[in-house]
């Protein structure tokens, strides 16, 4: 499970591939649970969960970037 401080020190390029990754680790997770093989439960929700924060920091990037490019074209 990543940690919001380790999440928001990746750059965009590692926050795509880390939530690409959360994606496919909660997909194996709930293929296993399917079939019986997943021993630990508890791991779906932790994936959701990475899956959250790595989406709530790039919502924060976008957010932030939009308000300094707005405050751009203010000042022109």
């Amino acid at each position: 499970m990543i940690e919001f401080a380790q999440i928001r020190k990746m750059s965009d390029r590692e926050l795509e591939d880390a939530l690409k990754q959360a994606k496919q680790d909660l997909w194996g997770a709930r293929f296993a649970l399917s079939t019986r093989q997943l021993a630990d439960t508890s791991t779906i929700p932790q994936h959701r969960r990475t899956i959250a924060r790595i989406l709530t920091v790039q919502r924060e990037r976008q957010a932030a970037d939009a308000v300094t490019a707005g405050s751009a074209e203010r000042t022109k």
